[in-house]
């Protein structure tokens, strides 16, 4: 190997970290971006020397990177008598193949295994403490793309200086979106930029421990206790992470619990509205009562959106509602969400938000002649799912839109939003989450966005009891007299005498 080749290796040393180097890997070079890290990669070949096992998978990870994979370590292994590894074998993380136990087609998960070869193996020469290629598969199975290198998990990161600069904005009141907008133009566009808006808002609400001033976790266990203290069928938990710090909040009032032994047929599930406005990752559980009107059944305030941090406050929702699951929920097209549904609501008929899709549509479809006809093709209502099918496949091939990959997802996901394929199960006469936005828009006036986490659950309170004052008064007008009926059929006397007003005037 000549001495430039043995320079480009060495410059991946155990001392740079990957994860922290991406943007600029070698060392004094402040103008690097992954777009360089493509540009000027060496090709691995048999025989590379390394000084350390790190400095191998840090290469390696740099090489997928500029091609536009990701890594696994496939396996390693020690030699007899000696407590270091001595041998790697580092895969594409698209090798061996998925085994699913579950036998209904509709709830698989899409995997990307694909028993792809590529990879290179490793080995450390105990006389010199040297590791050295052994073999190199190069080629691989399946399509490669540099440009989509950023978005795999094992290269998403946020810089130390980004860190720093989004807990500066985040202390003085910034909207994270306008961070994350700042700090896009100031890296020169996405492509240049190692992470996404979920990462920072996982990382925000995670140095914020959900705004938990000192004191505010003992207060508001006190504040909960006090609640319970009213009323034995109050529910509350709180999940604390090693330091005893507040990590995830859930509580549900009796009133609650009791209205969901009446109205358990559908849910919808958001974290997205207050998350956006207040900065707090409220997550409400959303259901719709005999006046067609939203009703709150269970809070969680959640550190994080990932799998974990709902499986957490779904399972506490459901030992309050004494392990009665709803018939069918809503909620986005999160995956960590949908794989905590897949644990915790194995049998709940899940269904996708229609409104969150319609919402991404100017984004994915931006500058396509075809955006009105898939616009108009995803509102529409079919009769038939052969129907809806007919007439995806005619909008698609006109448009030579087979390419796409969100629409394509999107039809292989179908039998959760499209309601043709839906209508076998009963919704309520609710299709998104907008119970959930329009639920949320109550607490306009008792909350801001530095709201701590003790006035919030306060403040809250307050809040519900103005709504349940409001379904009193809903109670009210159905005692004091019937709607008239516009005709005499007595199947019309039935629904007077069945349905509430707002009901009966639907």
């Amino acid at each position: 190997m000549s001495t430039q080749e043995m320079d480009g290796v060495r410059s991946f040393g155990a001392s740079n970290s990957f994860v922290e180097d991406l943007p600029q890997p070698v060392e004094g070079n402040m103008q690097d971006t992954p777009e360089s890290v493509r540009n000027s990669m060496i090709e691995p070949r048999v025989g590379m020397e390394f000084d350390s096992l790190q400095q191998v998978i840090e290469f390696y990870k740099h090489y997928a990177y500029s091609k536009g994979f990701a890594t696994m370590t496939r396996n390693s292994r020690k030699n007899k008598g000696f407590s270091e590894t001595s041998y790697v074998n580092l895969k594409c993380n698209r090798e061996g193949r998925y085994s699913s136990s579950v036998d209904d087609p509709s709830k698989k998960r899409s995997t990307i295994k694909n028993a792809c070869e590529a990879g290179i193996k490793a080995s450390m020469d105990i006389t010199d403490k040297k590791w050295r290629i052994l073999s190199f598969i190069e080629d691989h199975n399946h399509d490669l793309s540099p440009s989509k290198s950023r978005h795999f998990a094992a290269f998403r990161h946020i810089s130390t200086d980004t860190r720093r600069r989004l807990l500066i904005n985040d202390n003085a009141g910034v909207r994270i979106n306008s961070s994350i907008k700042a700090s896009i133009v100031e890296a020169g566009g996405y492509e240049n930029v190692t992470y996404n808006q979920r990462d920072v808002r996982n990382f925000l609400e995670k140095e914020r421990r959900l705004k938990c001033k000192e004191g505010d976790g003992q207060a508001l266990h006190d504040y909960f206790v006090r609640m319970q203290a009213k009323n034995s069928n109050f529910y509350h938990a709180l999940d604390l992470d090693d330091e005893l710090r507040v990590r995830n909040v859930f509580w549900v009032d009796a009133r609650s619990r009791a209205a969901y032994e009446s109205f358990n047929d559908v849910i919808t599930f958001d974290t997205t509205y207050l998350t956006n406005k207040y900065d707090m990752p409220f997550a409400p559980f959303i259901g719709i009562n005999h006046h067609g009107e939203s009703i709150i059944l269970g809070c969680g305030l959640l550190s994080s959106e990932d799998t974990d941090s709902f499986v957490w406050v779904f399972r506490q929702w459901l030992q309050s509602m004494c392990d009665i699951a709803p018939k069918a929920i809503i909620t986005d097209q999160c995956q960590a969400m949908r794989r905590a549904i897949e644990i915790v609501f194995p049998e709940t008929v899940h269904r996708w938000c229609i409104w969150h899709i319609m919402m991404k549509l100017p984004v994915k479809l931006a500058g396509l002649e075809a955006y009105q006809d898939i616009k108009h093709l995803l509102k529409a209502v079919h009769d038939s799912m052969e129907e809806f099918e007919e007439k995806w496949n005619h909008t698609i091939t006109l448009h030579h839109l087979e390419e796409n990959e969100w629409l394509a997802k999107l039809y292989e996901e179908r039998e959760r939003w499209v309601p043709a394929f839906l209508n076998s199960n009963f919704f309520a006469g609710m299709s998104s989450t907008q119970r959930s936005e329009s639920m949320n828009a109550f607490f306009d006036g008792y909350l801001h966005n530095s709201t701590t986490l003790k006035v919030f659950v306060e403040q809250f309170e307050k809040a519900m009891r103005n709504k349940v004052e409001k379904e009193i008064l809903s109670d009210f007008e159905c005692f004091k007299g019937k709607l008239e009926c516009s005709s005499s059929s007595p199947m019309e006397k039935q629904f007077q005498e069945a349905y509430t007003h707002e009901i009966f005037k639907r």
